[in-house]
């Protein structure tokens, strides 16, 4: 009988970015705050895969201060290109910026990347990583990948993602996930700390 097959996506904590509203891709911005714990996981975690992003190492670091760190550029954020920094509020009135909150798949920021860019190079990195990985990434990503293999259909802008929440994703074999079929489970796991000993 095959083994199941489980990720475990994490959202990177917060930023400064995140907390002014700002778009927030490519560019390396740092946690607005260092502090943190390190969390208790279903499964041992001594490795674990992420964007080459600060953010994201740095999470990684808080969450799994034990866990060797391996850094992917295909598991960063979208770029939001002309958009990077910027806020809603700035942006509202851009006709841009309407086209592309309108069809992010097929519609890029200007100079910036689309959905489906993003999703084609997020599967291509999620394919290589084994049974159990965890994978700190970024708020978008997660979202695509949820947008693709969860149970229930929702559409990218319906998923809600919050800093430093953790995913499970799980299908009855790795062949149904290369496949791209729907995982038969998702489930945000609760965060709680551990206990130092």
């Amino acid at each position: 009988m095959a083994r199941p097959y489980r990720l475990f996506l994490v959202r990177h904590l917060k930023t400064a970015a995140n907390e002014s509203r700002q778009y927030c891709g490519w560019t390396d911005s740092e946690l607005a705050s260092a502090d943190g714990e390190a969390v208790e996981f279903p499964v041992a975690v001594r490795h674990v895969f992420g964007s080459d992003l600060s953010r994201t190492r740095q999470t990684a670091s808080i969450y799994f201060p034990q866990a060797e760190y391996t850094a992917d550029a295909r598991l960063r954020e979208c770029s939001f290109g002309d958009f990077e920094g910027q806020t809603y509020e700035q942006l509202q009135h851009d006709p841009d910026y309407r086209n592309w909150l309108d069809d992010p798949w097929h519609v890029p920021p200007r100079n910036g990347e689309t959905l489906k860019q993003v999703k084609a190079r997020v599967l291509n990195a999620l394919s290589e990583l084994p049974n159990e990985a965890v994978a700190v990434t970024h708020g978008g990503v997660i979202r695509v990948v949820l947008d693709t293999f969860a149970p229930l259909s929702r559409s990218f802008w319906e998923w809600n993602v919050p800093n430093g929440s953790i995913w499970q994703l799980e299908w009855a074999d790795e062949q149904e996930m290369k496949e791209g079929k729907r995982c038969t489970s998702l489930s945000e796991v609760p965060i709680t700390a551990k206990r130092t000993m």
